[in-house]
């Protein structure tokens, strides 16, 4: 293969040790000589590693994606000027030709990159970087209440109140204050019916809320709805915390927030959502917006055979390109 960058160094990562191939030219003017480099994990020895490899001539460094491990390791990295410092799907590796092996990781890294045969994941920027953490923790903050609404639905109809058969949704503001009603003690359907807001205030939805909200709701029915209850409300402080957090730091991508706000469906957190991801300038990563459709998930497979096309489903979505941290 033809070698495009004479000095490179392909890095393999873990928990708490560093392994580095250095490729270089070698004694005779068609050879290549590799060496290898250990280094402990600690961010002060990885600084130290990212200077011995300058010291070195290296150019280009890169690394598979090994989760929350790479993070520490890329960004050492960064503070040098290297030409490009590259984080590879594991998979794109795997791909390419060659026997790979945990051993030869490193120096088949880059070998492949010393022919420019890798291609790097998007490595967001510091700013980017902390809106993406913290869209991701609100998600898994609301996330956090999925459960808790699917327990305190079944707790409901085990006690004969068959809200959820009536209100589209019982963590909406009408639903909840019924439930803190049941918890206070009232046991008057039609009294709780008449706290409904909104559309649910039709005379046929009052007259079924008043039948769905008379059952068998005892004390201990109210104690255990009280923890529910708290279980669900207490994410929203957090969540409201985290919004107002992302929005000052997304205030440097406002054009960009305002464009995706025009597709139809696309609010505030759509948009913070899809510039943490893929950034304010995604063609830099993707080839074309098939490419960009493909990751995340909307454009399905394709099974054809024998001129038949038959059914093909979606992935998972986010899994075609690699982020810097996969395990988030």
């Amino acid at each position: 293969m033809k070698v495009m960058y004479e000095r490179v160094a392909g890095i393999d990562v873990r928990k708490d040790m560093i392994k580095v191939a250095v490729r270089s030219p070698g004694d005779k003017p068609w050879a290549r000589k590799t060496e290898i480099l250990t280094f402990r994990t600690f961010y002060g020895v990885l600084r130290a590693m990212a200077r011995e490899l300058r010291r070195r001539g290296v150019t280009h460094v890169v690394m598979e994606a090994s989760g929350v491990y790479t993070g520490p390791v890329c960004y050492a990295l960064c503070e040098e000027d290297f030409t490009e410092v590259a984080v590879v799907n594991p998979a794109h590796a795997r791909a390419l030709k060659g026997h790979k092996t945990d051993a030869r990781d490193r120096a088949r890294l880059a070998e492949l990159s010393g022919c420019g045969l890798l291609q790097g994941s998007y490595i967001p920027a510091a700013g980017l970087k902390e809106m993406r953490d913290l869209s991701r923790y609100r998600m898994k903050t609301v996330q956090a209440r999925t459960p808790e609404i699917q327990r305190l639905a079944k707790a409901l109809e085990s006690a004969g109140i068959k809200l959820g058969s009536v209100a589209s949704e019982i963590t909406g503001k009408g639903p909840v204050a019924m439930i803190e009603a049941l918890i206070s003690g009232e046991r008057r359907g039609a009294v709780m019916a008449d706290l409904a807001r909104g559309r649910a205030r039709t005379a046929g939805k009052l007259a079924d809320l008043s039948m769905a909200l008379e059952g068998r709701f005892t004390d201990h029915h109210a104690l255990m709805r009280r923890l529910h209850l708290d279980r669900i409300t207490a994410p929203d402080a957090a969540v409201a915390d985290l919004e107002a957090r992302i929005a000052a730091t997304a205030a440097d991508w406002q054009r960009e927030i305002g464009l995706l706000k025009t597709i139809p469906g696309s609010g505030d957190i759509v948009a913070w959502a899809w510039i943490a991801e893929i950034g304010p300038a995604p063609h830099q990563w993707f080839a074309s917006h098939r490419k960009l459709a493909s990751w995340v998930s909307l454009a399905p497979g394709s099974n054809v055979s024998a001129g038949k096309r038959k059914h093909a489903r979606t992935g998972d979505a986010g899994c075609g390109v690699p982020k810097l941290d996969q395990s988030t």
